[in-house]
């Protein structure tokens, strides 16, 4: 069982689910092919236009390589330090990475089903949310049958888990 209070304190880790991970990869293999292609054929022609000094695409371009390797850069850091969640060791006596839960918002009696995900897999039209989320934080660590309060854009929120699992 991972225990996402205890790793977060390790900045060596990165926890993921498995789809996390994989999505990541693929965008890493992505823009480290196709983008790093398309960005370098807008450099050469902006490289023909001639003065680099005054060339406003050659500048945009170069901006958008900067940001490009950036983002390359992260990508290869957070898959170097992933630590991926098996769904077969998640424990669901508790929320946590990987859990899906079920929670009643006790003041509209309105029910969400989310996934708890990182950050970088983060959803919200999916119904994934990050455990570094305002309601991911409040019911980490918390069993069906707690309620916790959470403030959120809407205000200060009274939610109930009324179910925990974990689903593929």
């Amino acid at each position: 069982m991972i225990e996402v209070a205890n790793q977060k304190n390790n900045s060596d880790v990165e926890i993921m689910t498995r789809s996390g991970y994989e999505k990541l990869k693929s965008e890493l293999s992505i823009l480290r092919t196709d983008r790093r292609l398309e960005v370098a054929r807008k450099l050469e022609e902006a490289r023909a236009f001639g003065d680099l000094s005054e060339n406003a695409e050659y500048h945009a371009a170069k901006e958008e390589q900067e940001k490009l390797e950036g983002r390359i850069s992260r990508l290869e850091y957070k898959l170097n330090k992933a630590k991926v969640v098996d769904f077969d060791d998640i424990d669901t006596s508790h929320a946590n990475l990987g859990t899906t839960i079920v929670i009643q918002d006790m003041d509209s009696n309105a029910s969400y089903t989310y996934m708890l995900v990182g950050t970088e897999e983060s959803d919200p039209k999916e119904n994934k949310i990050s455990v570094s989320s305002p309601v991911g934080k409040a019911v980490i660590g918390r069993s069906i049958g707690e309620e916790v309060s959470v403030r959120v854009p809407k205000g200060l929120r009274r939610l109930k888990i009324l179910n925990i699992s974990a689903q593929h």
